[in-house]
């Protein structure tokens, strides 16, 4: 289907826009004077109202389609973006009080975390829309190694911009969702709106969804985990200055980028594995590659470790998709991503204070808990799987 390679780059182009930012924000706030728990802070608040709206953007795009409101939430992550570039330049150039510059920052990345957030939820009901149970998991799996496309070129891309100008990387990424949107007017069909009957009551309790809502809250916390410690792991425990730790934590995160990319076209390739089984086996291989950083003390280490991790999340998250859009009905399909999307919004929320937090008590603490969360979730995957052969025996 030639609109579904187009969804594949336009979330690559958003996933590359967002990952700039990540890029540079460091940089950027210590040039403004500004505490990192202050863009710790903008972070968490873009996290809360992508808990809150990640829901609503899946119904509006029930309600009224996915084109539409995608192109509608193109269309406010650009303009944010442009804003936040725009308030980066001028703040640079001028003295503001220190209140004002941290209110503005939390309110304009709120507002850019808020429309990002239904650019995953829209595409997500989008495939469940266009392609039948079978395949789901796969076209899934694909949109997720496009994303990890996105995680890799974006950081690259912004890197190399900085060098010249710290706010050229964010005018940049200003115009990939600008040119994501181009592409959706001009290659992505309007689907039609399914008609709704009763209101779907689709809730994050509901029977259908818990395992793929636990999955995605957990997996999601694994993954803040690893990003929120690595540059510290790689300072404290292989004993490198700052300069060096940055370099070796960015090529601990390059490296998770190409693993999700390649384990995610495995995934697409996988039709007889069940997602339960799936979500079991990725989230064990995630708990094994975490665990090694007990003994590493080499960067090399650490990049492998980090590698193995990523493989093994890049199973749990695509199968836990498959497995929501799968169970839920076709006016539900928007709802059903937006829960999954809220999930792991609660999950940046919580996570980055809490992991950071048992870091500074001890090194060991974020790695252990993370294993031990991804060793409940494969408990929890393998139940049901034994209930699902049980009730078909």
């Amino acid at each position: 289907m030639r609109a579904f390679k187009y969804l594949l780059l336009i979330n690559s182009l958003c996933m590359a826009a967002l990952m700039s930012f990540v890029a540079v924000v460091g940089p950027l706030v210590r040039t403004l004077g500004l505490a990192e728990w202050h863009g710790g802070l903008a972070v968490t608040i873009a996290g809360t109202l992508w808990v809150a709206s990640s829901r609503g953007w899946g119904r509006l795009s029930d309600v009224h389609g996915r084109k539409r409101v995608l192109s509608w939430a193109l269309l406010g992550f650009c303009s944010s973006f442009t804003v936040l570039a725009a308030y980066f330049d001028v703040v640079t150039r001028i003295s503001l009080p220190l209140i004002g510059l941290l209110a503005l920052l939390i309110a304009i990345r709120g507002v850019m975390g808020l429309f990002y957030a239904a650019i995953p939820v829209v595409s997500n009901a989008w495939l469940a829309d266009n392609f039948p149970t079978d395949v789901r998991r796969a076209v899934l799996a694909k949109l997720g190694a496009a994303n990890a496309v996105g995680m890799v070129i974006g950081p690259l891309a912004a890197g190399l911009l900085a060098t010249h100008n710290l706010n050229l990387p964010l005018y940049f990424a200003a115009g990939l969702p600008l040119l994501a949107g181009y592409l959706l007017w001009r290659h992505v069909p309007a689907s039609a709106v399914v008609e709704q009957g009763e209101k779907p009551t689709l809730a994050f309790a509901d029977r259908r969804v818990r395992l793929p809502v636990a999955a995605m809250f957990l997996a999601t916390s694994a993954v803040l985990a690893g990003q929120m410690c690595v540059g510290f792991f790689a300072m404290d425990r292989l004993a490198l200055d700052a300069q060096a730790g940055a370099k070796v934590a960015g090529l601990a995160m390059a490296g998770v980028g190409v693993a999700l990319i390649l384990i995610q076209l495995v995934v697409a390739r996988l039709h007889r594995v069940s997602p339960q089984a799936m979500i079991g086996f990725g989230s064990l291989l995630a708990a094994a590659g975490f665990a090694p950083l007990f003994l590493t003390t080499t960067p090399l280490g650490l990049i492998a470790s980090y590698s193995v991790a990523a493989a093994g999340l890049g199973m749990v998250f695509p199968a836990a998709q498959a497995l929501a859009a799968n169970a839920a009905a076709a006016g539900e399909q928007g709802l059903a991503a937006g829960t999954l999307s809220a999930a792991q919004g609660a999950a940046s929320v919580v996570s980055p204070l809490a992991f950071t937090v048992l870091y500074q008590w001890n090194w060991v603490l974020p790695y252990l808990l993370a294993c031990a969360l991804l060793c409940v979730l494969s408990l929890l995957a393998m139940s049901q799987t034994r209930r699902i052969k049980v009730a078909s025996a």
